[in-house]
């Protein structure tokens, strides 16, 4: 972490006394600041592709949380702070709730069930066809993760970092898990993984855990990134975003770390690793990996030996998302609400969409042959590029 950066968290009051976090992603520094380090122009594109905006429509504000769309088939359900659900459909609205509390977290779902939390620890559940109340459970801290549904419960991470499994049907807890960690951590809103037989989970300390399903034991667990450093704010080493699986791999990255894969069929041994600090995540596909670093930089790396392909580094300091990719293309988004389209091999920039000019804080999401995104000030876009 940079000196800059640690005096814009300290100047913020984003680093709290003994068992503390530092505010998710890093992004309540608010980029437009004066002291803020300046962000990279945007040159005009030569020959830019042809790019459609799908649909586009207003949840709300996430405020100071982030709030990650769930697409399950053509649905998307999307959610806000001040406690609004709904589902769309290509860009209509099936149905829209009010909660009836403040939301701090979401979206997650499959097709009976979606999930949503709250700052006071409340994991809310309604049916995803009509936007019934089904059920609310409790957990330890403010729910900062999107909880996730799986086939065996909903997987959910508090902000004390502690994992929850809770019962499809009613909520009921099946197992929590806990763990020692630093005194000082980043804030995450990386929500946890199913694969088969385990959760997946990233912690502070630069720790990725994969997590027995049956009853929470650690099955194995891989180490991303190892702290150093002569003070607890140099220390800071957090698997922040979530992890991502394909096949036989999951690979995970840490601020203040690495970026590694691990292979699933050998207990987590791992594959590689490479130096690339990063707290807003990475995406996989059959044959790259790419991950946007702490200074805006979008990389991509052979999936199988972490070797260096290219490195985008023309968004410096305009604190840029996490990763997605689709039909060979990489698409990021940035403080100002642009979404970046960049070639898949060689990360060349393809094309630009705005949208309502306030940040991007969750991950570039896939939606059919496009891809969605959701801004802080509550714009939700389904944009395809040709």
């Amino acid at each position: 972490m940079s000196r800059h950066l640690l005096a814009l968290l300290a100047a913020s009051g984003l680093l709290l006394a003994g068992c503390s976090t530092i505010s998710d992603g890093l992004d309540a520094i608010n980029p437009f600041s004066g002291s803020a380090p300046k962000m990279a122009p945007l040159t005009p594109l030569k020959n830019p592709a042809d790019i459609r905006l799908l649909w586009a429509d207003n949840i709300g504000k996430a405020a100071a949380y982030t709030f990650t769309p769930a697409v399950v088939g053509n649905a998307v359900y999307v959610a806000a702070q001040d406690g609004v659900l709904a589902r769309l459909e290509d860009g209509k609205t099936i149905w829209k709730i009010k909660t009836g509390q403040p939301l701090s977290a979401g979206v997650g779902a499959n097709g009976r069930l979606v999930v949503v939390g709250t700052a006071k620890g409340e994991v809310l559940a309604f049916a995803a066809e009509d936007g019934k109340p089904l059920w609310q459970a409790k957990v330890s801290s403010e729910v900062l993760a999107a909880p996730t549904v799986g086939d065996e419960g909903v997987a959910v991470k508090s902000g004390d970092n502690r994992v929850f499994l809770l019962d499809l049907g009613d909520g009921g807890r099946k197992w929590v898990y806990q763990r020692a960690t630093p005194s000082l951590s980043i804030r995450s809103a990386g929500a946890p993984v199913f694969s088969e037989r385990y959760v997946f989970v990233g912690f502070p300390g630069g720790k990725l855990l994969a997590l027995s399903v049956q009853n929470g034991a650690p099955a194995w667990e891989g180490t991303v990134a190892l702290p150093k450093g002569a003070t607890e704010l140099d220390r800071v080493a957090d698997v922040v975003a979530s992890p991502v699986i394909d096949g036989s791999q999951v690979c995970a990255v840490a601020f203040q770390g690495k970026v590694a894969c691990f292979d699933l069929g050998q207990s987590g041994a791992m594959i590689w690793s490479r130096d690339i600090s990063s707290a807003v995540g990475l995406a996989l596909d059959g044959r790259y990996l790419f991950v946007t670093d702490e200074k805006g930089a979008v990389h991509a790396l052979d999936r199988l030996s972490g070797s260096s392909l290219w490195k985008q580094d023309k968004l410096v300091n305009r604190r840029v998302s996490g990763p997605a990719v689709r039909r060979g293309m990489v698409a990021v988004a940035d403080a100002e609400g642009i979404v970046h389209f960049l070639s898949r091999e060689d990360g060349s920039f393809v094309g630009r969409q705005k949208t309502d000019g306030t940040p991007v804080r969750t991950p570039v999401q896939q939606l059919g042959s496009g891809f969605l995104v959701q801004t802080s000030g509550g714009n939700v876009s389904a944009i395809e590029i040709q």
